[in-house]
C-alpha cells in the first residue's frame, strides 16, 4: 500500500476551532476516542462513507458548547437535523469487517483545509529571530 494511502490518522476538532492530528491505531480505539473527545461516552456518526464523527454521547445534556466546525462539516455532506456540541473526532469509514479506519494524508489534509477556511481561525505566522 502506497504511504500515502494508509489510514494511519484521526483529527480531533474543538469547540473552541483548534484542532490536532493523531495517531489512528488499528485497535484499541476507545481510550483514544475518550481522550481525544474528553468524555466517557461516545457515539458514532456517518458523515459519509468514508467519514466518520466520534462525538460526546452526552456533550448537548452536559452543557458543553456547540461545535461549530464539527456541524458544518456535516451539513456539507447531509441535510443538518442539530448542532453538535463539545470536541469531535473524525476517523475514516469502517473496513469489511467493521473496524473503524483512520485517514490517510489526503483526507487529513483536505479535512483541515475545509476546517481553515470554514472557521476563520487565525493562523500563526512563522516565529523568526
Amino acid at each position: 500500500m502506497n504511504p500515502e494511502q494508509k489510514n494511519n490518522y484521526a483529527l480531533i476538532i474543538r469547540t473552541d476551532g483548534s484542532f490536532e492530528v493523531i495517531d489512528w491505531p488499528t485497535e484499541n480505539h476507545l481510550p483514544i476516542l475518550y481522550k481525544g473527545i474528553g468524555c466517557t461516552h461516545v457515539d458514532a456518526v456517518d458523515i459519509s462513507r468514508r467519514l466518520t464523527m466520534w462525538i460526546d454521547d452526552t456533550g448537548l445534556i452536559d452543557g458543553a458548547p456547540v461545535n461549530r466546525a464539527a456541524t458544518i462539516l456535516y451539513a456539507i455532506h447531509k441535510e443538518p437535523h442539530q448542532h453538535y456540541h463539545g470536541n469531535v473526532v473524525i476517523t475514516g469509514g469502517v473496513d469489511r469487517e467493521g473496524e473503524t479506519l483512520g485517514l490517510t494524508n489526503n483526507e487529513i489534509s483536505s479535512l483541515i483545509e475545509f476546517h481553515l477556511t470554514f472557521t476563520n481561525i487565525d493562523i500563526l505566522s512563522q516565529r523568526t529571530k
